[in-house]
């Protein structure tokens, strides 16, 4: 029996990589998560200049390889790779939301927070 996975577009940042595992495989019950990152992953995505094609690439693979069923994107606190507010990460992983879902339209794609204290918020 194949066991369902998530799909994660996360920062490279290795201080945000368990507190969204964890929390993704507690809050949605999934096996394994799938890890795509780059640096500010949310800031990445969200500029509509910034073409996302290697990204989409590797979810297919993780779709149809690892049966996975959703998608996580991730914004963090203390970005180095992408210095902004907390308020404009926020608004980053919303509008890269919005970009993935016309990428992949067979499931449901959602935005998360990394805090100052390294706890997950759903946006």
């Amino acid at each position: 029996m194949t066991q369902e996975r998530a799909i994660c577009l996360n920062c490279i940042d290795g201080r945000v990589q368990l507190p969204v595992i964890y929390w993704i495989k507690d809050i949605y019950k999934v096996e394994h998560v799938d890890m795509i990152t780059e640096p500010g992953m949310d800031g990445l995505i969200a500029d509509n200049n910034n073409p996302i094609d290697d990204i989409v690439r590797k979810m297919k693979i993780s779709i149809k390889n690892n049966n996975a069923v959703m998608v996580f994107i991730v914004g963090h606190h203390d970005c180095r790779a992408n210095p902004r507010s907390d308020l404009l990460h926020n608004e980053q992983v919303l509008k890269a939301v919005d970009r993935i879902k016309k990428a992949i339209t067979q499931m449901p794609v959602i935005g998360i927070w990394v805090n100052s204290e390294w706890k997950v918020v759903k946006l």
